[in-house]
């Protein structure tokens, strides 16, 4: 899988990025063994590219990646790492948190990178996304914070998670660091950021998006919803004439627009269509009729 720029500031990125936000906390041999072979299956398909954050399988991936890095020896420098702060869910090992909120505040950002720092086992992360921005931490703060960390190597680029065009501007405003993408909700199924300007403003910006939940949890390929059914029946009509699974059509869809697809699933063949749908040549409008019939339904 060839690597490529995130943005014109940004690092070199696998075309297709790993993700751990569907996963359940590692609470025994038997899910940290599946943790490691998920992970070694993706750097053999040529995805060394890993999207963390600290609240992801119930505030344990970081760690168990981290360990299973360290276990295969594999070299930092042949991986990429990105990870989020600033939302918290409450959970057992984070009694202060009683209910889901975002901390967008300076102490919050660096007590939370250095902990990564620490689970991850590394020196820096390559990209540190601000998963959201709250209205109440004082953004002037946050922005220094984030720059400091910048300037002492412990992060490297700035992302943003679902910000919109107007959180982008403001936060783009305080800080020196330029944003490097925005990680959206895009897919067949979810169109919204082609309609809101999230989009268009991120190629304003020379940067791509990353695009979560490509194939939704399943949805395109199983999901019983009129909306579902109606995308899966026309990417089976158009999958017949690229010969191609129509996972990796819908895939082929959002790397048209230049998004990074995120994935999230456990099962190898669904990390296969993801990587072949960098061989599909989407025709353009094929591409509108995908997107045709996802706008009218």
């Amino acid at each position: 899988m060839n690597k490529v720029y995130l943005s014109d500031a940004g690092p070199k990125v696998s075309q297709a990025i790993y993700g751990f936000w569907r996963w359940q906390p590692i609470d025994s041999t038997k899910d940290y063994e599946q943790l490691e072979q998920t992970i070694l299956y993706c750097l053999n398909k040529g995805i060394n590219t890993f999207d963390h954050a600290d609240i992801y399988g119930g505030y344990s991936i970081e760690e168990a990646f981290g360990s299973i890095i360290k276990k295969n020896n594999i070299s930092r420098q042949d991986i990429v790492l990105f990870t989020k702060c600033g939302f918290n869910v409450p959970h057992s090992s984070r009694p202060q948190y009683r209910l889901e909120h975002h901390n967008s505040s300076a102490k919050h950002i660096e007590t939370s990178v250095n902990q990564s720092l620490s689970h991850l086992k590394t020196d820096y992360i390559d990209v540190l996304f601000l998963n959201g921005l709250d209205p109440v931490s004082n953004l002037e703060e946050t922005a220094l914070t984030i720059d400091g960390l910048r300037q002492s190597g412990k992060i490297k680029n700035v992302g943003i998670v679902n910000f919109s065009v107007f959180q982008h501007q403001l936060l783009a405003s305080y800080l020196k660091s330029p944003i490097v993408t925005n990680h959206l909700d895009l897919s067949l199924l979810n169109t919204s950021a082609l309609d809101n300007g999230q989009i268009d403003f991120s190629k304003q910006r020379y940067m791509s998006p990353l695009a979560a939940s490509p194939l939704e949890n399943g949805r395109i390929e199983n999901g019983t919803d009129p909306k579902a059914v109606a995308i899966r029946g026309k990417l089976q009509e158009l999958s017949e004439k690229y010969n191609t699974n129509i996972e990796s059509l819908a895939v082929a869809w959002l790397v048209k627009i230049g998004a990074f697809p995120v994935i999230g699933t456990q099962s190898e063949s669904r990390i296969n269509n993801i990587v072949d749908a960098f061989s599909v040549d989407l025709d353009i409008q094929d591409w509108y009729d995908l997107y045709n019939t996802s706008k009218t339904n």
